[in-house]
């Protein structure tokens, strides 16, 4: 009861939405409103006006009266549809760092975020735009112009010797909870026999979990040694999967964490399946908070 009522005061049960007002970002305000129905959150819809070492703007910019009533109309607009409750923000400066920012102010439980594929990303928050999902300090969920449907109904969860996917099971769960979730494990496949064998310990323990919990899932092992993330993708599609859940990798050349080529293709999928994205730094006893 201690840790939950701690973890209860560490989050507010928002979902912060950046926009710069594309359509992709209306879908992901779309997507995070209808889940913010489902978990009884509010919802924070974000934009950043794009000036580096700026903080302040003048209350009478002209620019600001367009983007005042663009963000008006989402929350006119998305309140009446799902029946949830709406803040809009518009902060200066730059784009990563502010967006990051506001999560943490607002202690946000989760971002969601839209996306054209890699370069729309990008092309909206710079060069360096996979750091937003990277120092994000909640879970993202990335998004493209696939629409919410019925919610997150089949979960595909990699795992390999590489990923922490155990550290996911807390999400799982509330996923289940939420969705009655089916979940799928896929499992790399591995020709050592030590990896092998660690590789299936780690199955074995979050099927052990799952099986306590009466949570349905699969278990399924890849084909081929090469190419772990195309083999995901098609597995996804091939199971109609509405999220792929993945513990973002970490980088040994500088301190935190990078994100490798494994993490973009899973983001930036061909088939548009949102992937929820959890920074290792991050995860806590978020499942007690979400269920409050």
């Amino acid at each position: 009861m201690e840790n939950k009522q701690k973890n209860e005061a560490k989050y507010n049960k928002i979902i912060l939405i950046p926009t710069d007002f594309s359509e992709v970002c209306e879908n992901a305000i779309s997507h995070g409103a209808e889940l913010a129905k489902f978990l009884n959150y509010k919802v924070s819809i974000l934009h950043v006006i794009d000036k580096p070492g700026e903080s302040n703007f003048k209350e009478d910019d002209p620019a600001l009266v367009c983007v005042n009533e663009n963000l008006q109309k989402y929350k006119l607009d998305y309140e009446k549809k799902f029946g949830v409750n709406i803040e809009t923000m518009i902060k200066c400066g730059n784009i990563i760092k502010t967006i990051d920012k506001v999560a943490t102010d607002l202690k946000a439980n989760l971002m969601v975020m839209g996306t054209h594929g890699k370069v729309g990303l990008q092309h909206l928050f710079g060069s360096h735009a996979l750091k937003v999902v990277l120092d994000s300090p909640c879970p993202v969920v990335v998004v493209q112009k696939r629409s919410f449907e019925n919610g997150y109904r089949n979960i595909v969860l990699p795992i390999s010797n590489d990923l922490e996917s155990r550290q996911t099971i807390e999400w799982v769960m509330l996923m289940n909870k939420l969705f009655k979730s089916n979940i799928f494990l896929f499992q790399s496949h591995e020709t050592d026999p030590a990896l092998l064998t660690r590789l299936n310990i780690i199955v074995g323990q979050i099927s052990k979990v799952l099986q306590e919990e009466k949570v349905p899932f699969t278990v399924k092992m890849a084909k081929k040694p090469r190419d772990f993330a195309s083999q995901v993708i098609s597995y996804a599609v091939a199971n109609k999967s509405d999220l792929i859940m993945i513990i973002t990798m970490p980088g040994a050349e500088v301190p935190g964490f990078q994100f490798s080529a494994w993490d973009e293709r899973m983001m930036f999928n061909e088939a548009q399946i949102p992937v929820m994205c959890i920074n290792p730094i991050v995860l806590g006893k978020y499942y007690y908070d979400w269920i409050g």
